[in-house]
This record gives structure tokens, C-alpha cells and sequence, in this order.
């Protein structure tokens, strides 16, 4: 066996994650595989990598050491591949390559940049993880990455890289049944949910432990489901669960959103992009933003009404940017 740039990769991932069923899911392979895969790597190496604890996976002494050397390879050949794509491409007309986490606001900014900048290739990376996208902006794999951050729980920033605050507090709804007992309130407090099933995504930078923070501070300790957001849709519509979703949602006919009393689970939604020649262009791709995510915003009847209860600045008509220079 010889060292890989995908052992590397593999390696970097479970230390970012903090486990290897994270990790798994971040790479797109089955946890068995990655194990199987973690196991060779420390036996060619001839000692453990990563400690196995309750909580996750932490690096060895020995680990450290060769993450110390990994980040900066897999970092220099994602940037390799990116740039020969570019390349190969053709032309060489100008790029824009967003990276975001799950926004109702993506349509709209999307739809606004290619109006703005018609020459422009314009691509779109979607993922869970919010520090997965900003260690791709720092590695020159993405320009700009729209995130947001949970409450009480930071994101891993790299060095070197602009931010720009799109929203300080948004406040996160909760979704459940039509027919649940809460749901005849226009506001529902935490206690009135304390048997419910919850539902969380783990692999949601923060979320669950964001989660776990507020519903401890509320006194109450509900049965907790794990599971991506998709398959929570479908047993929130029958009654199984509850859970925390983005004041955007729009409400179906066998869901309802409605805000929490206090506003207890938060999230900071940011931009964050590469200084470089191209402020201005960022400059203009925020403003894009901050009115995709305004439209979506007061599309919303139920973040519309929390947003007028609030006087919100959101409500005020946005100035849109300059276009940039050619």
C-alpha cells in the first residue's frame, strides 16, 4: 500500500467532522468503507491516528503530526483541479463559483447574479457543512460561501478570509403537523413540545449541539431523532416529530411553521469570500444577496409578521449595488 491523495482526504475529513460517520457522509462512501479504509492507513503507518471516544474521533500525537502535513497537499491538489478544469473549460471568461449551505434565498441570488453578469460562469456548491465551504474558499476552491452559523456554536474560520454579515440573529421556526396541538398558536413555546419527537441533522455544523443547549436551558429532555431534514419532512406531515427549521419555510398543507416564544434557537447567516482584486464584484454579489434573501423573507407570512413584530430593518427597501466594473 501507498499513501493516496484520497487517504489524505479521507484522513482530513474524519479529523474535521470529529467522526467517521460524518466524515463518511462528507466524502459520499459508506462509514464500513471508511473504517476499513482508517484501519489500513494506521497499519501502514504502524500506530493509531485517532483516538476512538464516546463523543467522536480525536487525533493522535501521531495524528496531528500528519494532518500538519496532509491539509496543505489536499488543499494544493483540490486547487490543481480546479484550476486545469478552468482551463480546460475554454475561453478563460470570468468565474464565480458560490458555495452555500441550504438557502431559500439561493434562487433569487443566483437568478440576480446572472442578470448581473450575463459573461459570467457562475456555479453552485451545496453542502451541509458550513466549515467544509469556508476550508474550500480558503483553498481557492470556491470564491464566496454563503453559511450560517449557529448560536453558541462558531465556526472554524481560516485564516485570511473577508466577512460580511448578512443577518446578526435570525431567528429558527419550528415545524410540525397541521393538526398539532401547538400549532392553533400563532406563537409556541418550548414546553409545549417537551414530548414531542425531535428531529436534528448531525451533520449540520452545530445544530445539534445548538439544539441540545437550548432545550436544556428550557428544562426538558424530549426523545431525539437523528436524520437529514428530507426524511423529517415526512414524519413531521404524520405527527412523528418536530423540528427546528428556517423562518424562509413555507408552510404545505400538512405542515405548519411557526416562531418559537423568545427566539431561543438562532443562527447568523454570513458571507464570507477571499480579499483579492475582486471586492467590488463581492460588494455586488452581497447586495444580491441580501435582497434574494429579503424577497424570500417577506414571501414568508409567518417570518413576515415576526419581522414587522420586530421592526426589522429587513423591512426597508434595499438599495441595489453598482454594477462592477467591466
Amino acid at each position: 500500500m501507498e499513501l493516496e491523495v484520497r487517504h489524505l482526504r479521507a484522513l482530513c475529513a474524519i479529523a474535521d467532522t470529529g467522526s467517521v460517520h460524518k466524515a463518511a457522509r462528507q466524502l459520499g462512501v459508506s462509514q464500513p468503507s471508511l473504517t476499513t479504509q482508517l484501519r489500513r492507513i494506521e497499519n501502514f503507518l504502524g500506530a493509531p491516528l485517532f483516538s476512538r471516544e464516546r463523543t467522536g474521533c480525536r487525533p493522535t500525537p501521531l495524528g496531528r503530526a500528519v494532518l500538519s502535513r496532509a491539509r496543505p497537499l489536499v488543499a494544493e491538489m483540490s486547487a490543481l483541479v480546479v484550476e486545469a478544469k478552468a482551463a480546460a473549460a475554454g475561453a478563460g471568461g470570468p468565474l464565480l463559483r458560490i458555495g452555500s449551505t441550504a438557502s431559500r434565498a439561493l434562487a433569487g441570488w443566483l437568478r440576480r447574479l446572472r442578470q448581473r453578469l450575463p459573461g459570467t460562469d457562475i456555479s453552485l456548491h451545496v453542502d451541509v457543512s458550513a466549515n467544509a465551504l469556508l476550508r474550500m474558499v480558503a483553498a481557492g476552491q470556491l470564491d464566496v460561501a454563503f453559511v450560517h452559523e449557529v448560536e453558541g456554536c462558531p465556526l472554524l474560520v481560516p485564516h485570511g478570509l473577508s466577512l460580511r454579515v448578512l443577518v446578526e440573529r435570525e431567528p429558527q421556526f419550528i415545524s410540525m403537523a397541521c393538526d398539532h396541538p401547538a400549532a392553533a398558536a400563532a406563537v409556541v413555546d418550548l414546553a409545549e413540545l417537551a414530548h414531542d419527537r425531535w428531529m436534528v441533522d448531525p451533520t449540520v455544523d452545530g445544530e445539534w449541539d445548538g439544539l441540545r443547549r437550548v432545550l436544556c436551558a428550557a428544562g426538558i429532555d424530549p426523545p431525539v431523532l437523528h436524520g437529514d431534514y428530507h426524511t423529517a419532512a415526512s414524519l413531521i406531515a404524520v405527527g412523528e416529530a418536530v423540528a427546528p427549521c428556517q423562518p424562509t419555510s413555507l408552510p404545505r398543507d400538512d405542515m405548519a411553521v411557526r416562531p418559537l416564544s423568545g427566539d431561543p434557537l438562532a443562527v447568523r447567516l454570513l458571507l464570507f469570500s477571499r480579499p483579492g482584486p475582486s471586492a467590488e464584484l463581492h460588494e455586488a454579489v452581497y447586495a444580491d444577496l441580501t435582497a434574494a434573501y429579503r424577497e424570500a423573507a417577506l414571501r414568508a407570512v409567518e417570518y413576515r409578521q415576526w419581522l414587522m413584530r420586530n421592526k426589522s430593518p429587513l423591512l426597508a427597501t434595499a438599495t441595489p449595488a453598482p454594477l462592477p466594473a467591466a
